[in-house]
Parts: C-alpha cells; structure tokens; sequence
C-alpha cells in the first residue's frame, strides 16, 4: 500500500489538542555571576518539572546576570485544564522562596485540530493491520455514511488544510 494516502472524513468527530505556553520574566537580585544565576533557575526549573509535569526552559536574557526569561508548555485536552496547571505553575514560581520573583508573564493557550492537518474528523479510520489486508475492516456498512454525498477531491482536503501532502516512502519490499 505504499504511495497511497487514505482519507476519509467522517461528520461530526472532532479530535483537539490544547496546547498552553507561559513565558515569564524573573527578576534575580544579589546574584554576582551566571553561575549564581544558573544555581537559582536551575532549583525553579528542576520544582516545576518535578512537581507539574510540563516543559521548562530558559527561552531569554541568557546573558543577563540578574534576569531571566523562562518557558514552559503544558498539553492536554481540555483547555480548562492546560490554564489551570500553566496558573499553578506561575503561583508556584511567585511563592517558591527563592531569590527571584516574576516581574512580568504572558500565558496563551492554543486549540490545535487533530494530527491530520487540522481538519476535524480526518484521519486513518483502519489499524495497520487492516490497511496492509491483512485482516478484514471491521465497519462493512462505513461507506453508507456517505451515500448521496459527494466526497472531497484530495486536492479541496489539501487546500482546506493548507498543508501539502507528499507520498511516504520506505526502504523496498523484497519480493520472494
């Protein structure tokens, strides 16, 4: 099955994925060096991880010795969710006790559709399995969603997703 896409679209599923980024800038007082900077951020860097699970990271003023610009991203379904864990995680950082505080902070938080660029509802409906023909497809009656309904041309599905699909390619089967 090499160098085919199958697409199909299915009306009314939605697959998203919440995606929140806090930036926020730590103000670092009494520190003489990058070193004592590096000592402080890396006990704020290494709580967070710790205790929230998220990604954390120095994203700025990297050769500043008093401040410090730190990034963090949190996935999950629900947007409720990501926003509650990316405010926990900045009420931490205020209140953590070391010798920094946030001086400023910018959080955002992105809907994403599913992996298959964005169109919802779009994506592999068969198991490996069953696209290799190996097994039987379970749905016999899935075509029927769409009797009397025109389906889409890959090109229209390329151009509502505004991605450019290219065919996958793979080391050549051996015949024998």
């Amino acid at each position: 099955m090499s160098g085919i896409w199958i697409v199909r679209i299915r009306p009314g599923v939605e697959k998203h994925m919440v995606i929140g980024t806090l930036r926020f800038v730590l103000q670092i007082p009494g520190v003489a060096s990058l070193k004592g900077k590096r000592h402080i951020l890396r006990k704020v860097i290494d709580r967070v991880r710790a205790r929230f699970n998220v990604s954390v990271a120095e994203v700025g003023d990297n050769d500043l010795w008093q401040r410090a610009t730190i990034g963090v991203a949190a996935v999950g379904n629900e947007p409720a969710f990501v926003n509650e864990v990316l405010d926990k995680v900045l009420r931490s950082v205020d209140e953590s006790g070391v010798e920094a505080w946030v001086v400023t902070h910018q959080l955002e938080i992105t809907t994403v559709g599913d992996v298959y660029g964005g169109i919802p509802g779009v994506g592999p409906e068969r198991t490996l399995a069953e696209a290799e023909g190996l097994v039987d497809h379970e749905d016999e009656d899935e075509d029927a969603l769409f009797e009397g309904e025109e389906l889409p041309t890959l090109e229209e599905l390329e151009a509502a997703a505004e991605i450019e699909l290219s065919t996958p390619r793979g080391p050549p089967r051996r015949r024998g």
